[in-house]
């Protein structure tokens, strides 16, 4: 991966948090390396396994997907159904997408209000390093129609993608004791409000910090990633450790969200996450996508999880006020599930 990259170390903005305290991480020194973390091992599950006819491979399949959730609430997805070259295609295009001498039309899409469907912006701070593009993904799709490529790309991975999410509801229902329908109607999940996000983050040398986003969970019901590159990523097990993610060649990354963690009050857990510059050689591209509920759902925790030995732990409110919850807009994507704790 050559070193050019779009970032400009001089232009610096006010940090857009995502973190699940909405605050700023702690002020450290430029690339302080403050932030080591483990080579541990992040369960991998087969997708194909999941829709196995074998019984007993189905079986063994949703145990592990069963553990890899309550356990770590990360995974990586093998198997699947997106082709290889759709993977090398989609990431190909982005980092073209990026080019230094284009980021002029990209700029045209800068943060205006809270009812943007297309926003682009760049830090580059102590607190955050990234250039990166957020659009709504579905129910309707909106990117910028030039380059009209890359929008008919990434609309189609979109689509893709969301099979795979619609299939793990399914697959999770039943690890959670279900039929398999529950997420997808408690979530309303066809209607549901997913956010794509294609990131930059800089190599340590253009940088202004060690953090490319600091430590964070996300909003919605679950979390998609695929990159070009390992390197940066770091997963804050259910023990406390932080792990560094290697994500297997074509594989997508797996991350459980905070309305998940609300209707299960707590069974599955978001998943805190962060992004760490420091030792980056290179640019490193990401295309995320935010799986939502609808945003008219009201999302609290199922009564099927609230007992006496597990009382509620969550107070309930829409998707979409969620969302404002910190006074930005649905874009935005900020977590709100420091406010809705109620122990």
């Amino acid at each position: 991966m050559a070193e050019t990259t779009s970032f400009d170390p001089e232009l610096q903005v006010a940090p857009d948090y995502d973190s699940a305290s909405s605050q700023p991480a702690a002020r450290t020194n430029h690339h302080s390396h403050h932030y080591s973390a483990v080579d541990d091992e992040i369960p991998t599950v087969d997708y194909s396994l999941i829709f196995s006819d074998d019984p007993d491979q189905r079986f063994l399949a949703l145990e592990n997907l069963r553990q890899a959730c309550q356990e770590y609430g990360t995974f990586y997805l093998v198997n699947h159904t997106i082709p290889d070259e759709v993977f090398d295609c989609v990431l190909k295009r982005v980092t073209d997408y990026f080019d230094p001498t284009t980021m002029d039309e990209r700029k045209v899409h800068s943060k205006k209000g809270p009812t943007d469907k297309i926003q682009w912006l760049q830090n580059s701070s102590i607190e955050e390093n990234r250039e990166c593009v957020k659009f709504y993904a579905h129910p309707q799709f909106h990117f910028s129609s030039n380059p009209s490529d890359i929008r008919k790309l990434l609309e189609k991975f979109g689509k893709e993608m969301r099979t795979i999410v619609v299939g793990l509801a399914k697959a999770m229902s039943k690890t959670l004791g279900f039929e398999e329908n529950y997420l997808e109607k408690a979530f309303d999940l066809k209607s549901g409000f997913d956010v794509m996000v294609m990131n930059l983050y800089p190599p340590c040398s253009t940088s202004k910090g060690s953090i490319g986003i600091p430590e964070h969970t996300d909003p919605g019901f679950m979390i998609t990633l695929v990159q070009d590159v390992n390197g940066g990523l770091q997963i804050l097990s259910h023990k406390g450790i932080w792990i560094n993610v290697t994500i297997p060649h074509r594989a997508i990354l797996i991350q459980l969200a905070d309305q998940l963690e609300i209707l299960t009050n707590g069974k599955y857990k978001s998943q805190v996450h962060r992004v760490i510059v420091d030792n980056n050689k290179v640019q490193r591209i990401t295309v995320v996508t935010l799986h939502g509920p609808s945003l008219d759902k009201f999302i609290g925790p199922g009564t099927e999880f609230v007992n006496e030995e597990n009382p509620q732990k969550y107070r309930g409110m829409t998707y979409k006020e969620s969302l404002e919850a910190n006074g930005g807009g649905e874009i935005d994507i900020h977590s709100a599930l420091k406010q809705l704790r109620l122990v």
